[in-house]
């Protein structure tokens, strides 16, 4: 059975300075120091030169992206909002790319004309660009996104790709070429994305050394050199119990050689890692409030004001197939020690439906009304991928603590 760890402070706020400053209701709250250390890590980890680019689906919160933005390079963005978002941030429009296999008229226009990036996902997504530029005046800055040949499946690469609405295939790529003769597309880079949340280190070695052959494979089709080369990223972080965070010297101690291949072979290219949830997983902790303690059939829930529609993943309705529990803690009302006699518990939100579970089969340290649950590895996929809106309750507050 899990363990709830008794945590007095978050972010050096204890709960009463927490439910002061987020006004008694369920919030996120994002620690300033784990964001700037996980990227002095990087930068520490991965070779000089290399470039970082945020994934703002990751987590979109505008004073977030702010801070982030402000140390790195590049931005990957998917829609027009996160795009504004970017460019308000004060990041080089040549340094935003957007994917994304649905993107919209209106956004592409905007985008061809603010000079960003687009990793095109479909031969007629390039037929369009290329009117759009023509309507424009200006040519579309055209990054390929490609599907590698392989899928990653847990920490081993298979040969082979899968269906999928993302980016292009090796069969489509005799077309590419025949599109980008046109004027009105300029060749600006390539961009693969082969997986995330991979925890493995040798996984993440042999995907980007794949990637690097296939860049390199392609090189002689470019109708001009790139200038952007971007190997996504997919670096994991610690969800559950049996998770082990990812050795990072490790991860770039492999990448090292790699990266060489590539600033050797294109010298004019920027190299990117894109990264969303491992800037920012770790460093948020969602926080609701107890509100009742109840037995029923032996079984004492723990009933908090917070639920699933605030932190979908963290209930295990995000995609999870077999139901565990993200890190909990409990911030009591009065800070005290760990340690004290144990108790089980299930952990619940404020909705009518059995499925807003938010820890099951815990066991931790008594637990009272008016105590703070904490849940931690919420600063990536948390609000933005919940469905606020169901049964109606106020949205949650967001803080950078």
């Amino acid at each position: 059975m899990e363990q709830i760890e008794i945590c007095n402070r978050i972010g050096g706020l204890t709960a009463r300075e927490l439910d002061a400053l987020s006004a008694g209701a369920p919030a996120y709250f994002y620690e300033r120091a784990k964001i700037n250390g996980r990227i002095a890590e990087l930068r520490a980890a991965l070779p000089e030169g290399l470039k970082l680019a945020y994934s703002l689906k990751a987590n979109p919160f505008q004073p977030l992206v702010h801070l982030l933005l402000g140390q790195l390079e590049g931005a990957d963005v998917t829609s027009y909002a996160e795009m504004v978002s970017a460019l308000n941030a004060g990041v080089a429009a040549q340094d935003i790319m957007f994917a994304g296999p649905a993107k919209k008229p209106a956004e592409m226009r905007a985008a061809v004309a603010m000079g960003v990036g687009m990793c095109v996902e479909s031969l007629r997504e390039m037929r369009a660009l290329a009117e759009i530029g023509r309507d424009l005046g200006r040519p579309a800055r055209v990054l390929l996104r490609l599907n590698p040949e392989f899928t990653l499946k847990g920490a081993a690469m298979r040969m082979g790709g899968a269906p999928t609405q993302f980016g292009l295939n090796s069969d489509d790529l005799p077309a590419v070429w025949e599109i980008l003769a046109d004027p009105m597309l300029q060749f600006t880079g390539i961009h693969i994305y082969w997986g995330s949340q991979c925890l493995s280190e040798s996984a993440i070695e042999e995907a980007q050394a794949t990637s690097v052959d296939l860049i390199e494979s392609l090189a002689p089709h470019f109708p001009r050199a790139p200038e952007i080369l971007n190997l996504g990223g997919g670096f994991g972080i610690p969800y559950f119990a049996k998770d082990t965070p990812l050795d990072l010297p490790l991860v770039g101690q492999n990448f090292r050689p790699l990266h060489a291949r590539l600033s050797g072979g294109f010298p004019q290219a920027d190299i990117y890692l894109e990264l969303g949830r491992y800037l920012v997983g770790e460093a948020g902790t969602y926080v609701s409030t107890v509100v009742d303690r109840k037995i029923s059939h032996g079984v004492e829930f723990i009933v908090t004001d917070g639920g699933m529609h605030h932190f979908l993943a963290a209930s295990g309705n995000l995609g999870q197939k077999i139901r565990r529990n993200y890190p909990i803690c409990v911030i009591p009302t009065e800070e005290r020690p760990s340690g004290g006699d144990m108790q089980d518990y299930q952990i619940v939100g404020a909705l009518c439906t059995p499925i807003d579970l938010l820890g099951h089969r815990l066991s931790g340290p008594g637990i009272e009304v008016g105590d703070k649950i904490g849940i931690r590895c919420a600063g990536a996929y948390g609000k933005s991928s919940s469905p606020l809106d169901f049964l109606s309750h106020p949205h949650p507050g967001e803080f950078i603590v």
